[in-house]
């Protein structure tokens, strides 16, 4: 069985590959990505799965420019993108 599709950790993946390492995306870019009208509705989404692709090593989560160190209380504005190499 395959698993059902999550237009949430698509849009992280396909967007954090797209900008490449030493870059990063808002969340509320990837948030778009998955719906222009409703966004700010799926923020909060974008926040979970980018801690679950985060707790994975998939992407790294920025606060100020370096990676986020205890990602179940971080605050604030962060951003998404490769792990440093």
């Amino acid at each position: 069985m395959t698993e059902p599709k999550n237009p949430v950790r698509e849009a992280i993946l396909s967007l954090t590959a797209e900008c490449g390492v030493g870059k990063t995306i808002s969340a509320e870019q990837a948030a778009r990505a998955v719906s222009e009208e409703n966004f700010q509705r799926v923020l909060k989404d974008v926040r979970a799965e980018a801690v679950r692709l985060a707790k994975a090593g998939t992407i790294a989560i920025y606060r100020k420019g370096k990676p986020v160190e205890n990602l179940d209380t971080f605050k604030g504005v962060y951003r998404l993108g490769l792990p440093p190499a």
